[in-house]
């Protein structure tokens, strides 16, 4: 899972909620330094190991100290120095409960682990997916929203990290409240929240 962009807008949008000052942490931090267990940079990790990460060193500097480059690099100590956000913990949501993930997304950014590797995720231009896809984890997204459409279709608005040439401006909606507990491609299979 790609969580150096992702782990980022949680804490970008629980520092401006808690502290009023938009603040975008670096994602080049996590991916460049939180290599030393489970987390890989570009490899891929999990979300409450970056959390564990960022709360172990204090938090993270600023993207304009520590630029995002998308690609492995090495450490750099001197760029990390001053932290721009911090988190004083991290939340698990309850797994395979699309309501207590509603309660969760209802006051702040959730970083959400969904299966992003299917076709139809991947070429998403538009409209509530309603796509096929499996369980298996390999991508993280972050929860920002939820709604319903003209048409009274139920969805999760999701953040993605692949720029605003994907989706809908970089967004997803994504059909919520589905039969499966796990929701639709896992997403409510394992999801969690920094609070400041």
């Amino acid at each position: 899972m790609l969580l150096g962009v992702l782990g980022r807008a949680a804490i970008e949008g629980i520092t401006m909620l808690k502290k009023g000052k938009l603040v975008s942490p670096s994602g080049q931090e996590l991916v460049d330094c939180d290599v030393n267990g489970i987390d890989q940079g570009c490899e891929g990790g999990l979300m409450d190991s970056a959390f564990q990460f960022i709360r172990s060193k204090g938090g993270l500097t600023s993207e304009v100290n520590y630029a995002y480059q998308g690609v492995d690099g090495t450490c750099s100590t001197a760029k990390t120095v001053n932290i721009a956000a911090s988190i004083t913990r991290y939340q698990d949501v309850p797994a395979n409960n699309e309501k207590a993930l509603l309660q969760a997304v209802a006051n702040q950014p959730v970083l959400v682990a969904i299966e992003g590797s299917g076709f139809s995720f991947q070429f998403y231009s538009g409209g509530v997916f309603t796509g096929s896809c499996r369980t298996s984890l390999d991508h993280a997204v972050t929860a920002v929203g939820y709604g319903t459409s003209s048409g009274g279709t139920k969805y999760w608005l999701l953040k993605n990290s692949w720029g605003t040439g994907w989706g809908e401006s970089g967004y997803m909606r994504i059909l919520r409240d589905v039969s499966s507990k796990t929701g639709l491609c896992g997403l409510a299979m394992e999801a969690s929240y920094p609070t400041a």
